[in-house]
């Protein structure tokens, strides 16, 4: 009788060997190779789940977004509201070594997205998750009546999606320059200038 293989159980076995991967070693670290050996495969049995390097990406950034999912419904948003928001916000900052070892695979598979669609597909996937937190960020603020009456809110969630986008990226490739106080501290001005109206 023919072996019956769980794959579910084989790709969750996968993602956590990739995952210590790129924990330990960072994302470019996540080859076949080095997560065949990490889970203890052939790099052949491996190709049977991912048969290209943007495959075994988008499959490390389906589990980033799992992860940080998971991450975000476990947290307690409870208390005022404006510090609610700015730790809500914080959370797609890479502000400790597991935002940015999530970041790194957001990067890695972002670069190949103009040529890939799985790549594009996943990395659309994310970036939305992104949007929609800074659209709950900047309306939950209006709901209590925090933001200016002068602001617009759709153009205020596209300001904070930029700046938030654009703080994950600099913390990434410049932390000598963008380090988490600073990050924070960017992000706390941005806010402040949320609230505050219109010159």
């Amino acid at each position: 009788m023919p072996k019956i293989v769980d794959h579910e159980a084989r790709r969750a076995e996968l993602a956590e060997a990739m995952w210590r991967v790129v924990y330990r070693d960072g994302a470019a670290a996540a080859t076949v190779r080095s997560i065949a050996t990490e889970a203890g495969w052939s790099p052949g049995a491996l190709r049977h789940y991912f048969t290209t390097q943007t495959e075994l990406l988008a499959f490390a950034m389906e589990h980033v977004i799992a992860k940080a999912t998971r991450r975000f419904q476990a947290k307690d948003w409870t208390g005022p509201v404006r510090e609610v928001v700015q730790r809500m916000l914080e959370e797609f900052l890479p502000l400790d070594r597991q935002r940015v070892r999530e970041m790194e695979v957001w990067l890695l598979l972002a670069a190949r997205s103009p040529a890939d669609p799985v790549a594009r597909a996943r990395i659309a996937e994310a970036d939305d998750g992104v949007r929609r937190a800074t659209e709950l960020a900047v309306v939950t603020l209006a709901d209590a009546g925090l933001v200016a009456a002068d602001r617009d809110v759709p153009s205020e969630t596209a300001r904070l999606h930029a700046l938030v986008d654009g703080l994950a990226l600099h913390a990434l490739l410049h932390p000598d320059v963008m380090p988490p106080d600073r990050v924070r501290a960017t992000l706390v001005h941005h806010l402040d200038d949320l609230v505050r109206p219109a010159a």
